[in-house]
């Protein structure tokens, strides 16, 4: 999905992990607006990859569970997206995750919220 949605990883801190995402005609509505799908898409793959991080990924994996969102304002084709996952739990078995998706303004454009379970990783 990052690779088909040409998503890129570009920023890893203490606490978050940022990417950016193109919208093109993989990623519109017939307006030419950004899909609420791949904004959803975006949320859980930096979500997800974010979750994987705080751990030995040799040993667990995280998987979601449960993701929502809502979409607060339209971007248009030829515009560049930016998502920041942040968490607001870090447990042995579950994570809290949220995603914030940012135009080139700097304005909120949609908001999620991933929990994702962690389990042993199959050998």
């Amino acid at each position: 999905m990052v690779e088909y949605l040409d998503i890129e990883f570009i920023e890893l801190g203490p606490d978050f992990l940022k990417a950016q995402m193109p919208v093109t005609p993989k990623t519109v509505q017939p307006l030419r607006m950004l899909n609420g799908g791949a904004s959803l898409a975006l949320a859980e793959c930096v979500g997800s990859m974010a979750a994987n991080l705080v751990f030995d990924r040799q040993q667990w994996v995280a998987l979601g569970l449960d993701l929502n969102g809502n979409h607060l304002r339209p971007v248009m084709e030829g515009e560049m997206v930016y998502a920041i996952a942040k968490p607001h739990h870090i447990g042995n078995t579950t994570q809290v995750w949220e995603i914030k998706i940012e135009n080139e303004a700097g304005k909120l454009v949609h908001i999620s919220r991933l929990t994702m379970a962690v389990v042993p990783r199959q050998k």
